[in-house]
């Protein structure tokens, strides 16, 4: 049996601020390896992203091979800790560290599941890039599982979903998010000779108004409506008699499963050439919308949440991203996880129920796969 506080507290003692590497892994090997998983290790990527370490352990056993997906990597702690970040100290029925959150306590809750029920047929597919690019994390790992032939035929990612209590929230989808920044040309000058300059900020300022008129949609069944908000606008300018020879912006989109990121982007493009046709837009999308519709699998999680705890937990999609975005292309994915509301925080902490008790829920998914293949 493995105690998942215990192997929390071991997690959080290995400082590994993203990209992971090297100890926090070895700790979570160890762990493994006892409980008759083959552990695939290795590192993707080039700097500056990378090289990102990335794990990958699987056991054979009963029934379809159902996958445990999370991180190791943390962001940085910040000052004004009450004790160390790294020492994963209980205090008042809390473990206290960076990550104890955001999610080296799920990943701990995994492998206390696995060793509860070593029948089962299972994977952990563990990540050192999601806090960062997420350039090298997950989808190399997809890319690994795809090379080895091994088809997961269910995923629980163990983000942090929980709002108020153990279990109360299980994310069924997230929106879509991209990235674009403009960059609008000028012609610098002297502001008392404005026909001899070409203001770029008149353009922009044109752009940005019309694409911050724009209503994308009103929402779905299970999504929010998107939105588009303006994140910074910049020219740099250190004088008030200058016209300045450049104008940027900075725009963050959120979307539904009703767009596309391409799509939004040639939309958001067109709509600034409008205005500044030398404009320079250059976009990144992060991640497409994706939902996966209640069913078998949100069903399996919300019984063994409600069997462990008795609550009756609510299907969302709202949030941020995360790497379900990537894993939702080799197989259904929900998400489950501790309490958020320290996650990235100063001083942050889980209750040691909540960790005992996201291992149980894990556990009941387990053997409740085993139940309904056997």
């Amino acid at each position: 049996m493995i105690d998942p506080v215990a192997l929390l507290q071991a997690l959080i003692a290995e400082p590994s601020v993203t990209p992971a590497r090297g100890g926090v892994f070895d700790v979570l090997q160890m762990a493994l390896v006892p409980l008759g998983f083959v552990v695939d290790r290795f590192e993707a990527g080039e700097p500056p992203n990378g090289p990102v370490e990335n794990l990958l352990a699987v056991r054979a056993g009963a029934g379809p091979l159902f996958a445990f997906a999370g991180h190791l990597d943390v962001v940085p702690p910040g000052e004004g800790w009450t004790g160390s970040p790294w020492d994963g100290e209980v205090r008042g029925g809390m473990v206290y560290g960076r990550g104890a959150v955001d999610m080296k306590g799920a990943v701990a809750a995994f492998v206390a599941a696995a060793a509860a029920v070593p029948e089962t047929a299972c994977a952990l597919v563990v990540t050192g890039d999601e806090e960062g690019p997420a350039l090298h994390g997950t989808r190399a790992l997809i890319e690994r599982m795809r090379a080895r032939g091994i088809a997961p035929a269910m995923c629980l990612v163990g983000e942090p979903t929980s709002v108020t209590r153990l279990g109360d929230t299980v994310k069924i989808g997230r929106r879509g998010s991209l990235y674009l920044t403009i960059e609008v040309p000028g012609k610098q000058g002297h502001v008392a000779y404005p026909h001899l300059a070409d203001n770029p900020v008149p353009k922009l300022i044109r752009a940005l108004a019309a694409i911050d008129a724009i209503r994308l949609d009103g929402g779905t069944d299970w999504f929010q409506p998107s939105n588009i908000e303006i994140t910074d606008i910049g020219v740099g300018n250190p004088t008030s008699n200058v016209i300045p020879a450049r104008a940027s912006a900075r725009l963050s989109v959120r979307f539904n499963d009703l767009h596309r990121g391409e799509a939004l982007v040639a939309r958001l493009t067109a709509m600034v050439k409008e205005h500044a046709p030398t404009a320079v837009v250059t976009a990144r999308v992060s991640g497409e919308s994706f939902l996966t519709a209640p069913g078998p699998l949100s069903d399996l999680v919300s019984a063994a949440v409600a069997e462990v705890t008795g609550l009756s937990s609510e299907l969302s999609t709202s949030g941020g991203t995360s790497d379900a975005r990537f894993l939702t292309e080799v197989c259904p994915v929900v998400e489950l996880g501790l309490i958020n509301a320290t996650m990235h925080q100063v001083d942050e902490a889980v209750a040691v129920e909540d960790v005992e008790g996201l291992a149980a829920i894990y556990e009941a998914v387990l053997r409740r796969i085993v139940a309904c293949t056997s």
